[in-house]
């Protein structure tokens, strides 16, 4: 299995947390990290954490990004799992990109053995479909197309390698500067939105705010923690609330918390 991050070195500590949480159900794994910051005592940090994994560390220039539009919470690394295809070696052929702020908390295998035939990704949607027309319209785009979180995204690399072009991003990034919200997000869903395979939301990308969202609309079969320990797969502390931080709101930290009680 071949899971992938693009970190920067505030971002360590992070993505061990999800390296713990992957590696109580799966082994064998190949960790790609994406980066343009990693000292020496980074990469060893990770490596000796984790001494029966393997990890490959791939070094970007930095200025090769300097062109795209970035703030202070959407930094360049956002745009280094765009052009992941690219970036990894051609003897891959698919690969699992997830967010640093994710907590696995069973198998990750039928998630990566997802049949992805000739779609980009497979990755999930966290809108309502009136807030995917609204942002469609925004984008300047066919109004059936799907909003896609990228914090979880299974990449069909053989079938990106034939169609990505990074001229194409950066003309779309830069003509849409000013529509543009969360950066990487709408620029994905503008260009292979609907070249991703949906996926439920539920099981491979489930947040406090999605829990809610799927409560009310199925209040006669609502999510519960037990569901979820049996059914889940991903629990993604996406956005501002996170449970390492005081204002966390929520009742998914538990599975933060039971992860770091378990590697302490």
């Amino acid at each position: 299995m071949n899971i992938l991050f693009s970190i920067n070195s505030k971002f360590i500590e992070l993505t061990k947390n999800c390296i713990n949480s992957i590696i109580r159900y799966d082994e064998d794994i190949n960790f790609y990290i994406l980066h343009h910051d990693l000292s020496n005592d980074d990469k060893n940090n990770l490596i000796n954490s984790f001494k029966s994994q393997t990890f490959h560390f791939i070094e970007i220039d930095e200025n090769e990004f300097k062109d795209f539009p970035i703030s202070s919470r959407y930094p360049l690394e956002i745009y280094y799992r765009l052009f992941a295809p690219l970036l990894l070696p051609n003897s891959l052929d698919r690969i699992l990109y997830l967010d640093v702020d994710i907590v696995v908390i069973n198998s990750l295998k039928g998630l990566y053995n997802t049949p992805l035939q000739n779609y980009s990704y497979a990755a999930c949607t966290h809108i309502s479909d009136a807030m995917t027309t609204m942002n469609c319209i925004r984008l300047n785009i066919d109004l059936d197309t799907p909003y896609i979180n990228t914090g979880v995204l299974l990449m069909n690399l053989d079938e990106l390698r034939s169609s990505l072009s990074k001229q194409q991003i950066l003309d779309y990034a830069n003509k849409h500067k000013k529509q543009l919200v969360l950066f990487d997000q709408d620029i994905l869903t503008a260009l292979y939105g609907k070249k991703t395979k949906l996926l439920d939301y539920t099981k491979y990308n489930l947040s406090d705010r999605m829990i809610n969202f799927y409560n009310m609309r199925n209040p006669k079969n609502k999510l519960t923690l037990d569901s979820i320990r049996k059914n889940t797969v991903i629990i993604h502390y996406c956005g501002r609330n996170k449970p390492w931080k005081d204002n966390y709101l929520g009742q998914l930290d538990c599975f933060y918390e039971e992860l770091k009680e378990g590697t302490n």
